[in-house]
């Protein structure tokens, strides 16, 4: 009986069978959630695929994350690192194992995420990445800056308020998420975006690159651990403020950038100065400069009338007395001078004789010939080097000639740039940029401007000053002030006009311009 039941039992073959297993295991198991440490973890295969172990005190459980799972994920594993993952159990036939195949990892818990913060931390640090030796100066007064942000948060309205209180610069806007799976990318293509950009491109390269968020948890400012971050901010050719959440929360890439700032708004208070100190210093500057200058020039004036007092009244008097002898025994002197000559030129013609000349005037031909000869080979002899030299200067000069004409050209091309940054700069400060914002100007009949109502009556003539033109007007006389203990209404707002694609304001321009 025995031997007839066994012949009875269901033959299986060991592929039917394994698929069997894999269908009762998937069934039963189809969603799970496992806590465990990482083991074994070598990173991915040539395939694209990880394969490692989750063990805790007592088993293991062999674990399998896909290829296209592991570009989603926000936390990679790590060697140790305790983690609670996600996925479905399953079996591999081609060695009878059951494994996990895990859809989301994450640490467990916070103490797991510092764990691996400071893992990291360390890792980086050995590189030399948080070196003080990498790290950049901020420049004084930058013309463009680059700020990496979500362009719908009140961080980059809270920078764009402070940079126009203190000093109004030019701003690009890099739009990133700034949370979720594809921030850390996003974050760090930004900041390689900036360093890409050429100078004197129709994308000006920024002076200076703040990447900023407001405040969060741990998780939520996970992104500005990640390494792809942290290496981005340390290769960054360009000086780099990073203003990642508030005062008490530290994130790698605080370690790796040029300077930390503790909120965004202290990021724009590092990024510039304020122009009105600035104003105020050089006027005091100038004051110093002034008042140095009279005091020397006072100092100077009494040294010279207390040296002037010091010398003597007859200085001048012996010399005086000197001069008038001299004077005196002069035309004697010449007298006598000109007797002693007069006998010399006596004496000597009474010696001169025809033949004696004749002789004389021969031997002086023949010596003047002599030097003639020896003139006519030199003039020539110096002719052929004067030739060489004018020759040897003529290259030189024209030598001279191309680098002067290439030292111009740089000389002017720099000159043309710094004119067409203050056309800019004065363009920016215009009150007519004012007025086309919505502003008018009003002035009295004589051509004063008007800055309060109390300076209008009743039936002045008014100028007023549009962005497009002027407009005549007569005042009525009523004030349209509100009394002391009214509030005013808010203005209601209007939604700003758009801006032509190509046209440079007066202010800061826009990344997004389309």
């Amino acid at each position: 009986m025995a031997e007839a039941a066994v012949k009875n039992v269901v033959e299986w073959s060991v592929s039917e069978l394994s698929a069997a297993l894999k269908r009762t295991v998937e069934d039963a198991y189809g969603y799970v959630r496992v806590r465990g440490e990482i083991s074994g973890f070598k990173g991915p295969s040539p395939s694209g695929h990880c394969y490692f172990r989750l063990k805790d005190d007592k088993a293991v459980l062999e674990g399998v994350i896909w290829k296209g799972v592991w570009g989603r994920m926000r936390v990679k594993p790590e060697e140790g690192l305790d983690v609670i993952v996600t996925g479905k159990l399953t079996t591999f036939p081609g060695s009878s194992k059951y494994q996990l195949v895990i859809d989301t990892l994450e640490p467990a818990g916070v103490g797991a995420l510092m764990k691996l913060l400071e893992e990291r931390k360390k890792k980086l640090a050995a590189e030399g990445l948080f070196d003080e030796a990498r790290k950049q100066l901020i420049p004084f007064l930058p013309d463009v800056i680059g700020v990496v942000t979500s362009p719908t948060g009140a961080v980059i309205r809270d920078i764009l308020h402070r940079l126009a209180d203190r000093f109004p610069r030019r701003v690009l806007v890099w739009p990133v998420r700034v949370q979720g799976e594809q921030s850390a990318a996003e974050v760090a293509n930004a900041i390689n975006g900036f360093n890409a950009l050429s100078e004197g491109g129709a994308l000006p390269r920024p002076d200076l690159i703040i990447v900023a968020r407001g405040g969060g948890s741990l998780e939520d400012l996970w992104s500005f651990n990640e390494e792809i971050v942290v290496r981005a901010a340390a290769a960054s050719m360009i000086p780099l403020i990073s203003a990642v959440g508030h005062e008490t929360d530290i994130t790698l890439i605080d370690f790796a950038s040029d300077r930390r700032a503790p909120t965004p708004t202290a990021a724009a208070e590092m990024a510039v100065p304020v122009r009105s100190e600035l104003l105020g210093r050089i006027v005091a500057l100038t004051s110093r400069r002034l008042a140095c200058w009279q005091r020397g020039l006072e100092q100077r004036r009494k040294e010279l009338y207390l040296l002037s007092r010091a010398l003597p009244k007859d200085i001048l008097a012996a010399p005086r007395q000197q001069l008038d002898a001299l004077a005196e025994r002069l035309p004697r002197a010449l007298s006598a001078n000109a007797q002693i000559h007069h006998t010399q030129y006596f004496r000597i013609s009474g010696r001169l004789a025809p033949q004696l000349l004749r002789t004389n005037v021969e031997r002086r031909r023949e010596r003047f010939e002599s030097l003639n000869r020896r003139l006519n080979s030199g003039l020539v002899a110096n002719a052929q080097a004067h030739r060489v030299r004018l020759a040897r200067h003529r290259e030189r000069v024209i030598a001279f000639g191309d680098r002067a004409q290439r030292a111009t050209l740089a000389l002017l091309r720099q000159h043309g740039a710094r004119v067409e940054r203050a056309e800019r700069l004065l363009a920016a400060f215009s009150y007519r940029e004012v007025l086309k914002r919505g502003f008018v100007l009003v002035r009295d009949g004589e051509g004063h401007p008007l800055r309060a109502a109390a300076g209008v009556s009743s039936g002045m003539r008014l100028d007023i000053e549009f962005a497009d033109g002027r407009v005549g007007a007569v005042a009525d006389g009523t004030s349209t002030t509100p009394p002391p203990s009214a509030k005013p209404k808010p203005a209601p707002k209007v939604a700003p006009k758009p801006r032509p694609r190509g046209e440079e304001p007066g202010g800061q321009g826009s990344l997004f311009g389309s």
